[in-house]
């Protein structure tokens, strides 16, 4: 792939910056998004009380895995539909958009009723069937980027989606393999940095899996910004070593308030601000079986214009 003609854009084009909203929040605009919660919900108690953590941090969109697609078999694979509730409930309760990941296309229409986003893992970004269904389905998607994928594979990934009618796409860093062992993964900062130059898809950069060290998540995040990234996903639980999943990565919500106190320390030097949510009334009323979306704007689609 040549620098100089991306494949997902025409010949000599400069990227204008491709947004869309999910829910009250703007992926791709001016603001950094941070999207934060556990890496599995386990139950409605964990879940909720997490939710009101990270938003009261200053979190705007909540992360929550519903089904998750696991190496062992034996591995705690998610609660699947007996979290569609908790998740209905919390989402509702707290205001906050919901991102989580979608593993097969039979999940997509129960999906689409309780979650903003839909998350492509990275075990999911070579499905091209998948790709192709999120594509018809008119609702926004993160696409992870694959443990060894090249940055040409990821970008034309994403390009399915959109290929099948659905703008609203955005990518997620999420670090590779690479013969390096002090981290479960190697974050690839650069090609966040050359992605922004060189496209105009809205990037988003999980140093959770990046690094695997809750340690380096914070350092990570900070580069994140600095690189030119449109946000983190970041993996939060209020108990990190009695976590069903992924508990070693995990931040717990103290390191999680202090990586938000860095961040609005660092971007406004970078000429950039925390994406914030606009007042809204509360929605602690809604009534269980009430749908989200009926409260929530679907994902629209941004006229791009340029970053301000």
């Amino acid at each position: 792939m040549s620098p100089l003609n991306p494949p997902n854009l025409p010949s000599g084009a400069a990227p204008s910056g491709s947004r869309f909203r999910a829910g009250p929040v703007e992926l791709g605009g001016p603001g950094f998004v941070v999207m934060a919660g556990p890496c599995s919900i386990e139950s409605r108690e964990q879940f909720l009380e997490i939710a009101q953590a990270v938003k009261g941090a200053g979190a705007t969109m909540l992360r929550g895995g519903i089904f998750k697609m696991r190496t062992h078999s034996h591995s705690f694979q998610g609660l699947g539909e007996g979290a569609f509730e908790i998740a209905d409930e919390v989402r509702a309760r707290t205001g906050l958009p919901l991102i989580s990941e979608v593993t097969d296309p039979r999940q997509i229409p129960d999906l689409g009723e309780i979650v903003d986003v839909l998350q492509v893992g990275a075990r999911n970004m070579y499905n091209y069937e998948l790709l192709k269904e999120l594509g018809r389905s008119g609702l926004p998607v993160l696409v992870k980027r694959a443990f060894s994928a090249t940055v040409e594979e990821w970008l034309a990934a994403a390009e399915y989606v959109r290929v099948a009618g659905n703008p609203q796409v955005a990518l997620c860093e999420r670090g590779i393999r690479t013969f390096e062992r002090i981290t479960r993964n190697t974050l690839d900062l650069s090609a966040v940095a050359y992605i922004k130059a060189n496209s105009d898809l809205p990037v988003i950069v999980d140093p959770s899996h990046g690094t695997g060290v809750r340690a380096l998540i914070k350092p990570m995040c900070l580069a994140a910004a600095a690189a030119g990234a449109d946000g983190i996903l970041l993996e939060v639980h209020s108990k990190p070593a009695t976590a069903l999943s992924d508990g070693q990565q995990a931040l717990t919500i103290e390191d999680f308030r202090e990586i938000m106190r860095d961040l609005k320390t660092l971007l406004p030097a970078l000429g950039r601000e925390l994406h914030s949510l606009p007042q809204v009334p509360a929605r602690a009323g809604l009534k269980p079986g009430a749908k989200p979306s009926l409260l929530f704007a679907a994902g629209t689609a941004i006229p791009s214009s340029g970053k301000p």
